[in-house]
């Protein structure tokens, strides 16, 4: 425990939750090993704080050590950034250069953002990891280099070598010695701490006196979510050291500064407000669902007109008559089995007969309804228009579609208001 304590005063770390505590003692134990560790967590927690306790920590800590954010290179230059190249090898290459595999020979190199990184220079990479040997990018000399490697990732690297995303191989390599630093949410204990510690600096930095927070305002931080972390907290204590009125903040005063966190909306994609906003695709979307939920309710009243029928033929006149668009009606005689306890109506296998009252109808016709998604759009327009008595903006909310997707879709289908 003494020297974890230590590493924590050396390096400037403050917490004493267990998960902390866990994570700088495997750093600890690996640093005097080449083992290759893999630094997992999300963003803003430290994790290049580990890669430099593991380097300082090591044999190697008299050499080079280079951190790599594997995010920020561009695909088309990362293996020129790690490997270096040949004169001539692309556009551009004006000279030979060393890459970092070579320069930092005898170090340790921090890959950050591992995830990131393209899938050919995994592979190249994955050979480094296996033999110590790379080629620079143009030639075909093979290098020695003894590098030790370290990485880093926020994301969940098993996860994308499932899709194919990153190579398998490649991971159970760099998974040799797994890291994993919390996250400020599992170790809330530490949050009172952490921002003691930035209010203090930054009341040193700017020669004022360091704020303080009352029992509700610290307990109203302590539950903050803080998804960005220590990063994020560290920029909060700034903020409220600069702009805080008082020197006491209370809990009124801090939720000015703490943003809104939204709740997680329990609704269907389909009923954000947001979604009639997202694109001529979404709004079209919108319609069609709009249009599927009709034809429903269609089947809905036609089964029940089926059933009417079923209880008193009489009726089927009065159907047929308001029921000309539609399919040719049939009687079905129910078999006995017909269900009586609460609920929907259910019938088995009922066999079709002709109507018995066959001079009660007298003529029907054979209407063959368009499926259509055009027309029955086309139609749902026609319709909203004639109901806001064709002011567009109204006819545009009720379909869920902008006014912009509106007038496209009066354009395209030539209807005239």
């Amino acid at each position: 425990m003494d020297n974890i304590q230590s590493i924590k005063n050396r390096f400037g770390i403050i917490g004493n939750s267990p998960a902390l505590n866990y994570a700088l003692q495997v750093a600890a134990q690996v640093s005097n090993t080449d083992l290759t560790v893999l630094i997992v967590g999300e963003s803003g927690v430290g994790k290049e704080v580990f890669s430099n306790i593991i380097h300082s920590l090591s044999a190697r800590k008299h050499n080079p050590f280079i951190a790599v954010n594997c995010g920020a290179i561009p695909e088309g230059t990362i293996d020129s950034e790690l490997f270096g190249h040949e004169k001539g090898s692309f556009t551009g290459a004006v000279d030979s250069r060393k890459g970092y595999f070579e320069t930092v020979n005898g170090g340790t190199i921090f890959l950050d953002e591992i995830g990131e990184m393209p899938l050919g220079t995994q592979a190249r990479l994955l050979r480094v990891l296996e033999t110590g040997e790379f080629i620079r990018v143009g030639s075909s000399k093979v290098q020695k280099t003894d590098v030790r490697v370290i990485t880093a990732t926020n994301r969940d690297l098993l996860d994308h070598t499932q899709q194919g995303k990153f190579r398998e191989d490649l991971y159970y390599r760099l998974n040799t010695v797994p890291i994993r630093v919390p996250s400020l949410r599992d170790r809330k204990e530490d949050i009172p701490l952490l921002f003691r510690k930035f209010c203090l600096d930054f009341a040193e930095r700017y020669k004022a006196t360091s704020i303080q927070l009352d029992d509700e305002a610290r307990e109203m931080l302590v539950n903050y979510p803080w998804r960005g972390n220590v990063r994020e907290l560290k920029n909060m204590a700034e903020q409220i050291s600069v702009l805080s009125n008082d020197k006491l903040v209370t809990a009124v005063e801090l939720r000015r500064f703490l943003p809104e966190v939204p709740e997680p909306s329990r609704l269907p994609m389909l009923a954000a407000p947001q979604a009639k906003s997202n694109g001529d695709f979404a709004s079209e979307r919108d319609i069609l669902y709009k249009l599927f939920f009709d034809m429903k309710k269609d089947v809905t009243e036609l089964k029940k007109m089926f059933f009417d029928i079923l209880q008193n033929p009489s009726l089927a006149t009065h159907h047929s008559n308001s029921f000309q668009e539609g399919p040719v009606l049939h009687s079905f005689h129910p078999q006995p089995e017909v269900a009586t306890a609460p609920g929907p109506t259910t019938i088995s296998s009922p066999q079709p007969i002709i109507l018995q009252d066959t001079h009660k109808i007298d003529h029907h016709e054979e209407v063959e309804e368009t499926l259509s998604i055009a027309d029955k759009e086309k139609e749902l327009i026609v319709k909203a228009l004639k109901k806001h008595k064709g002011k567009r903006k109204d006819a545009a909310l009720d379909l869920g579609i902008s006014e912009r997707t509106l007038y496209r879709k009066l354009k395209e289908y030539n209807i005239n208001e």
